[in-house]
């Protein structure tokens, strides 16, 4: 027979006091294994052994388990809304379980939760009803782009969003290089203006957008444009593009989340401008 220890590890870390039972540990067993420090009680009838996941811990001790954009961004999904907590689905009727530290936020929605996490299709749903349509879009676009998003749970999240709201997925491609790239393309989307997608141009190299025959849309992300070399690699790029009769706007991460409406207004004059007739 395996140890507790050894059984709760193969169940992922995290084990049911009843299921534990049902294998043949007594509770006066996992008791004195909770005494000398063998597992843990994370809270009453859960019982954890070897590393455990702190958020994981967190949402277990809160009565439920991990879900929203706490889930997508440990599987390295971009999520927009900051790290604000451990996010953590109740379902409707249970209540959350003080312990201590609890920076948890509280998601009361329909269903059982399981033990541990959230599938990244339950978290995808979750952080539309939590932060919104946009975060949604960001975060489906990068789990599909990292290839965490098969065909079939493509398809289980459409027939599960509202019907007002498939028309994000959709909209969704494979092939977004960023959030802040989802968050440019749906915002624009919604004004009505077409954008081409990750167009190769000669003498250039491969741009976020093109907008009509001669504007070129950019989202930098620190992670990618941040340093001092990658700055000139864009500004030689943005040479190039010049002198073949095209405009670049850059935006990064502040100008695209916190100051859109100076952006969009200079979406909007560019196209504007470059729409006239050149004297």
């Amino acid at each position: 027979m395996l140890s507790a220890t050894d059984t709760i590890r193969s169940l992922g870390g995290l084990a049911r006091g009843t299921h534990l039972r049902s294998l043949g540990f007594t509770r006066q067993a996992l008791a004195g294994m909770v005494r000398r420090g063998e597992i843990e009680r994370v809270r009453h009838g859960v019982f954890a052994a070897g590393p455990l996941d702190e958020q994981v811990r967190a949402a277990t001790a809160h009565g439920g388990a991990l879900t929203c954009a706490s889930v997508l961004r440990s599987a390295g999904i971009w999520v927009l809304p900051a790290d604000d907590g451990p996010h953590v689905w109740l379902g409707p009727d249970n209540h959350a379980l003080p312990h201590p530290g609890c920076t948890c936020r509280s998601h009361y929605y329909r269903g059982r939760p399981p033990l541990g996490s959230a599938t990244i299709e339950t978290a995808l749903l979750h952080l539309r009803r939590c932060c919104g349509d946009e975060a949604f879009f960001a975060a489906y676009e990068s789990a599909w782009r990292l290839q965490k998003l098969s065909a079939a749970a493509r398809a289980r999240i459409r027939k599960a969003l509202p019907r007002s709201a498939r028309w994000l997925v959709e909209l969704a491609r494979a092939d977004a290089d960023s959030g802040l790239e989802s968050l440019l393309r749906l915002r624009l989307h919604v004004l009505g203006i077409h954008l081409r997608c990750q167009v190769r141009i000669d003498g250039v190299g491969r741009v976020d957008f093109v907008l009509g025959d001669r504007l070129i849309l950019e989202a930098d992300g620190d992670e990618n444009h941040g340093s001092p070399t990658r700055r000139h690699i864009d500004r030689i790029r943005d040479a190039a593009a010049s002198r073949l009769g095209y405009e670049t706007l850059r935006f990064d991460y502040a100008q695209i989340v916190h100051d859109w409406p100076t952006a969009q207004a200079a979406v909007l004059g560019a196209l504007h401008r470059l729409s006239r007739p050149v004297a």
